[in-house]
């Protein structure tokens, strides 16, 4: 989604920086999910024992 709207606003505005700045978001949003992963697996890890 947000890959499609920095493409979309780069192609009406022709500002890299915004699609660059778009771009960043998504892979800060891709390492809280692994982020997020890691700390449920670990959770569940601890659970068990």
């Amino acid at each position: 989604m947000i890959k499609k709207i920095a493409w979309e606003t780069f192609k009406n505005t022709g500002d890299i920086n915004a699609f660059m700045e778009l771009r960043q978001i998504e892979n800060l949003e891709k390492g809280i999910e692994e982020d997020n992963v890691k700390c449920e697996n670990k959770w569940n890890s601890i659970i068990r024992k």
